[in-house]
């Protein structure tokens, strides 16, 4: 529990007087304690109250709602968004809104729980391939075919791992195979490419993804709800039938206002995406330089790999008792044997913070004979 604002250094119940650096928040920007990103959550409240006690078409939508969709649509480079209380509910109101049980959905393996719920909740037939195995897609694919609609479901960026789904290669498959493509970015976008536009702007496939769902509660300053965007067609259906959409409230016009300047924060410029490229480079490479298994990659997810679960805990409690905040995932959030502390990079932590906290995992890794 924190007794602190989110951010790169925070405090905890009988801590209060450190500064624990914060090494395991999605706050990739840092943005989730941004003075300008409080201030304008602040004027949120003031001009359109607390909350919406309402679904959006009854009396739930405001400009703001209306001003953050039209927002994430620009930003994305989509044909229009539609916000859901969290990226889990625009997951779960996606797949049986648009899938019949004459349709194929095609699933990565390790794509996140809210993905793999909300195909459940369709009548689609359900074919998986394995982590970026494109040649066990396409093999997928070729089963598929009859089917009245193919889509190919994947996340932009897998959490556990910190892996890049390969968007040109699954884009091709999916022209190839007449597929659709659907790609929840939640951990990609205000991360990835040279603008923070995600996994499609990384790989230069931005007009070649049908959907896109994504939060607004990691990089985009943390405040909670979710979207679908994409192609206009698919968004208006969502707005007539997807029961999350149609059975939820809206999301508060506090987090409408403070997500709305954090787009407008990444429009204005690249220096926060740009620093955390920096920063995670620099963590990726005194963790490489380390005694500690550290899954390759360029994102700011860092899985640092500790495998028997018995190691787990006592590194993570060693790391805490020295200033450092991490937490460990094990089984069944992960594979048996493959237990990990995921550590999380953000733009806002310092060269020192970030050094401390590789001296901190290596030196207790070795005094807990992890290493």
């Amino acid at each position: 529990m924190l007794t602190s604002p989110q951010g790169p250094h925070v405090t905890m119940p009988g801590r209060e007087g450190e500064r624990i650096v914060n090494l395991c928040a999605n706050d990739y920007l840092g943005l989730a304690n941004h003075p300008e990103i409080v201030a304008a959550a602040h004027e949120a409240l003031d001009r359109w109250g607390f909350g919406m006690a309402s679904v959006r078409f009854i009396c739930g939508t405001q400009q703001v709602h209306r001003d953050l969709e039209a927002a994430l649509t620009a930003f994305l480079g989509t044909e229009d968004t539609i916000l859901y209380p969290s990226c889990f509910d625009a997951n779960g109101g996606l797949f049986e809104t648009l899938l019949t049980d004459e349709d194929v959905v095609v699933s990565d393996a390790l794509n996140h729980a809210s993905i793999i719920d909300g195909i459940r909740l369709s009548k689609a037939k359900r074919l998986r391939f394995a982590n970026g195995d494109m040649d066990e897609l396409e093999a997928r694919l070729r089963e598929a075919q009859g089917a009245r609609r193919i889509l190919i479901a994947t996340d932009g960026v897998f959490s556990m791992d910190g892996y890049i789904a390969n968007l040109p290669a699954i884009c091709d498959l999916a022209q190839r195979y007449g597929a659709m493509t659907m790609v929840d970015d939640s951990h990609g976008v205000g991360v990835l490419g040279t603008h923070g536009r995600g996994t499609p702007e990384h790989h230069g496939v931005t007009d070649r993804i049908d959907i896109l769902t994504g939060t607004l509660g990691k990089a985009l300053g943390g405040g909670g709800g979710g979207y679908t965007s994409g192609r206009r067609e698919i968004v208006a259906l969502m707005r007539q039938r997807s029961r999350p959409y149609l059975f939820s409230n809206a999301i508060t016009p506090v987090v409408a206002g403070g997500s709305m300047r954090a787009i407008e924060l990444l429009s204005a410029s690249t220096e926060l995406r740009d620093r955390l490229e920096r920063n995670t480079t620099l963590f990726r490479e005194l963790m490489t330089a380390s005694p500690l298994e550290v899954l390759p990659g360029t994102h700011p997810i860092v899985p640092i790999m500790i495998g028997e679960e018995r190691l787990l805990t006592p590194l993570a409690e060693g790391v805490f008792a020295a200033g450092l905040h991490v937490v460990g995932f094990s089984y069944p959030v992960v594979p048996l044997g493959s237990a990990r502390i995921r550590t999380q990079v953000s733009a806002a932590h310092t060269e020192d913070d970030l050094r401390f906290a590789a001296e901190t995992l290596a030196r207790v890794a070795g005094e807990r004979s992890v290493v």
